[in-house]
């Protein structure tokens, strides 16, 4: 069984979880950019992962129009986010990254990881201060506003190894 881990990665988290993957499962991690380059035709099993911004994962559109050419395949996507892997909003933002057709076909899991905003691009990381600055300055802030401003506030990392297991299963029992 041949599994292809495709990444997008803007900070590292996507791509340490892609590592991860690979090394459970012997996948081969393919960088996105080199993604559009390959045939895919050998592989069995065919996961992506990437960032989440705003509840919605950069790069899935490219994804979910390849997703046809690979009928009979496993297809999973891992989304990777700053919000903890407990919060209960995570279920509901990444279903409606998928429409039912697409939902049906594909084994999707969340991977928490973090902010590192010394590996950000200049306006993502303009973005998030602003917002964070936002919250930080917001009256009468719920509980889970409060943790979510002083987290949004620095960089910090929540990955873990123990994410990719589900993962991993999953690639496994598609043999």
């Amino acid at each position: 069984m041949k599994t292809a881990i495709i990444y997008f990665s803007q900070t590292g988290f996507t791509k340490q979880y892609a590592e991860w993957i690979a090394e459970e499962t012997g996948g081969e991690c393919i960088p996105f950019a080199e993604a559009g380059k390959r045939d895919f035709s050998e592989y069995d099993t065919i996961a992506f992962g990437s960032w989440c911004h705003a509840g919605m994962i950069r790069k899935l559109n490219w994804f979910k129009e390849k997703m046809p050419q690979w009928q009979g395949k496993k297809k999973i996507v891992f989304a990777v986010g700053a919000t903890p892997a407990e919060s209960p909003e995570i279920a509901e933002a990444l279903r409606k990254n998928f429409n039912d057709e697409e939902w049906a076909q594909v084994s999707v899991f969340y991977c928490p990881g973090g902010l590192r905003y010394e590996n950000m691009k200049f306006g993502s990381k303009l973005m998030m201060k602003m917002f964070a600055k936002m919250m930080d300055g917001k009256k009468d802030k719920t509980e889970s506003e409060k943790v979510m401003a002083e987290m949004i506030g620095k960089s910090y990392d929540i990955s873990d190894h123990k994410y990719v297991m589900p993962i991993a299963e999953c690639v496994k029992s598609f043999s």
